[in-house]
């Protein structure tokens, strides 16, 4: 029997994130972005259906600007307006007991000693249940709005997010040792000064003193997500990550990916199989072949390729909308993200991609369309090239999980393909079944390495 795959609600607290245009479906309940209630019954949903994260994407800016300007993304919804998902986090875990909470948030928006007290606050409130989705902003909207002139070079982002995690690290592993909230009443002393420490980094973005302060939460370091795909991106994710966001074209495309990535991460000294992999796809499904081929071409109806179009154009830090469509995409520099470039070549193999072939390419991207019993034999496949869970990218909320739910799932769970319920005092660290980081990950190296500094 296979062990079943992980399932994510790949979700943005937005209108239109990546289906553009689909939004405009009189079902679609995303124009509710801005209430409360419809992403507390979303994850309602998701825990009973026994999903294990409600993975929230972000920005902090818009995508470079498209035939000379921004109109095109406040026109069409195009990821603004655009809510920040940490702040709403709360509300959900007090709604539910086992569904995991993964967030994005990215190096450039808020400092590490910030970032990593609102994680230690949230960990606890959720009894053990958050996770970050490491970023590096790729947009020079973002950079802009935090005082930067523009974007930084890729490589050098990842050297930024080198440190930055360095100092999390530091604050979530090492600053407090493991009995050092005592809280007796009797002697009067709630914390044990000598097991508290402070971490006096000094590095080249970050001078930071410490202590934490935030006693530990049940993970102290949340479950780590990222989703680089450069050759820098998968050495980052290969030292980091618990899990890795791809969008391969094809499984065999994920199979090469997958293994070259578990040959770097045992390269650091973990284990090989440390990171769980999940493949991004979105489902069209119906009782029969044609009443799927059907639904996906109201789909293709509906979704607005341009707009599609200017979303990918901004990941790639280019704006496309002066291109000819036959334009390779090779002959357009960019600073943007790398795992864009990769995909396409991994989806037109033997030529150079163009913008064409992006457009075309991107409205379908990792859309799965058949009956329940077609789409569980693919799922199948991908896990046999290594996939541990799937991202569901949504066409409308919330009735692409009903769909999948109420129809996919339990032919999945009838091949053992998704779990039927949550595993026993697993509520913290979805994927690894433990409440802590394993020794050989490098957050563990702070563990106790602050007891002999000098306070």
């Amino acid at each position: 029997m296979p062990q079943p795959l992980r399932f994510s609600a790949f979700v943005m607290n937005t209108t239109s994130h990546i289906l553009h245009g689909a939004w405009r479906d009189p079902s679609a309940q995303q124009t509710d972005f801005n209430s409360l209630e419809h992403w507390v019954d979303l994850a309602k949903r998701l825990e009973e259906a026994r999903f294990d994260f409600i993975f929230f994407a972000d920005v902090v800016g818009l995508y470079d600007d498209y035939q000379g300007d921004w109109r095109k993304f406040v026109d069409t919804g195009l990821q603004i307006p655009s809510n920040d998902p940490l702040v709403i986090a709360s509300a959900l875990a007090s709604h539910t007991n086992d569904l995991g909470i993964a967030i994005t948030s990215a190096i450039l928006q808020e400092h590490p000693f910030d970032f990593a007290r609102k994680i230690s606050t949230l960990d606890p409130a959720s009894k053990g249940r958050i996770a970050w989705n490491i970023v590096t902003s790729l947009s020079s909207n973002a950079w802009r709005n935090f005082g930067y002139d523009g974007i930084t070079a890729h490589d050098d982002r990842y050297a930024w997010a080198d440190e930055y995690i360095d100092v999390v690290y530091k604050l979530w592993e090492g600053s407090w040792d493991e009995d050092a909230l005592v809280q007796d009443r009797k002697s009067g002393i709630h914390a044990d000064f000598d097991k508290v420490h402070k971490i006096h980094h000094d590095g080249q973005r970050y001078r930071v003193e410490g202590p934490h302060l935030v006693a530990p939460s049940p993970q102290r370091t949340p479950v780590l997500f990222q989703a680089g795909s450069s050759p820098t991106g998968r050495r980052f994710a290969a030292r980091n990550a618990e899990a890795q966001f791809i969008q391969s074209p094809t499984p065999d495309a994920a199979r090469t990916f997958i293994d070259d990535t578990r040959r770097l991460t045992a390269e650091t000294g973990r284990d090989r199989d440390a990171i769980t992999f999940f493949q991004g796809l979105s489902f069209v499904i119906g009782d029969t072949e044609a009443e799927a081929s059907r639904k996906a071409r109201e789909l293709d109806e509906i979704v607005d390729p341009s707009t599609i179009i200017a979303h990918s154009a901004g990941g790639l830090g280019t704006d496309l909308g002066f291109y000819d469509l036959d334009t390779p995409i090779g002959d357009i520099a960019t600073e943007g993200t790398q795992s864009t470039l990769l995909w396409l070549r991994e989806a037109v193999p033997g030529r150079e991609p163009t913008v064409r072939d992006l457009a075309e390419l991107r409205s379908r991207s990792g859309r799965i369309v058949g009956t329940p019993e077609q789409i569980a034999d693919r799922l199948a496949e991908w896990q046999e090239a290594g996939v541990g869970g799937i991202n569901v990218i949504n066409a409308t909320i919330p009735g692409s999980y009903i769909e999948f739910i109420e129809h996919v799932l339990p032919v999945l769970r009838e091949r053992g393909l998704a779990q039927s319920e949550y595993a026993p005092g697993t509520t913290r660290r979805k994927l690894t079944g433990s409440d802590r980081l394993p020794a050989t990950h490098p957050a563990a190296r702070y563990r106790g390495a602050f007891s002999e500094v000098a306070v």
